[in-house]
């Protein structure tokens, strides 16, 4: 079975038929974070070995605190805010890319008066996070 190919048309940093979903569902800290699917769960999309995706932290929020066995790939496309990465942390606007190795604990950070907006891709399979607090 072949499916058609599609577009998701973009307006006001949402797109079009794409359920805006809560970030976590566990008991794990975060705040002000929502994210969509883009690419990679649509009928026809099984053949993909990833999935992009889009998160939106409100000002003042954060991600979880975490790390996978997995990487992540994020194009910061909305807002300014903070990455950390291990050890360091660093601040981040529009356009930057991230590149979150697998094992390294990360989280991200809006700052400023506008939300944070990013699209991250991810193996299709890939393990839980292990929360750090």
């Amino acid at each position: 079975m072949t499916y058609p190919s599609k577009l998701l048309k973009f307006a006001a940093f949402r797109w079009d038929g794409v359920p805006i979903r809560q970030y976590k569902t566990a008991d794990a800290p975060y705040r002000g974070v929502t994210r969509q699917t883009l690419l990679g769960e649509g009928s026809g999309e099984e053949a993909f070995n990833f999935l992009t995706r889009y998160f939106e932290v409100e000002p003042g929020g954060y991600s979880t605190l975490e790390r996978h066995r997995h990487p992540h790939a994020v194009v910061v496309i909305r807002g300014r805010g903070r990455v950390i990465l291990g050890d360091a942390t660093h601040d981040i606007a529009p356009f930057d890319c991230i590149y979150v190795a697998p094992g390294v604990a990360h989280q991200f950070r809006a700052s400023g008066d506008e939300p944070l907006g990013f699209l991250c891709t991810v193996d299709r399979e890939r393990d839980r996070p292990e929360v750090i607090e």
